[in-house]
């Protein structure tokens, strides 16, 4: 038994086979929702943003971390 083949797609876009860009309206309307998503995000918005660069960061490299907070403690023990 054979499979059939299919050299048609099964799948189409909204833009119906022409470029499916944004328009002027759609853009404006984009950047006014950004605009207030980004509003209403708060005061902390940007220190929360940091503190997930910041914990993707030591998280990715947990055990250098911990090697670099006991060599730092260890150091700052040794000062006193």
């Amino acid at each position: 038994m054979e499979t059939p083949v299919c050299t048609s797609s099964r799948w189409s876009t909204a833009a119906l086979g022409a470029h499916a860009g944004l328009s002027s309206p759609e853009l404006s309307a984009l950047v006014e929702h950004l605009r207030l998503c980004r509003g209403s995000a708060g005061r902390l918005f940007a220190l929360r943003c940091l503190l997930e660069t910041l914990n993707g960061f030591v998280a990715a490299r947990f055990v250098t971390t911990l090697v670099t907070l006991a060599l730092l403690i260890g150091v700052s023990a040794q000062v006193r």
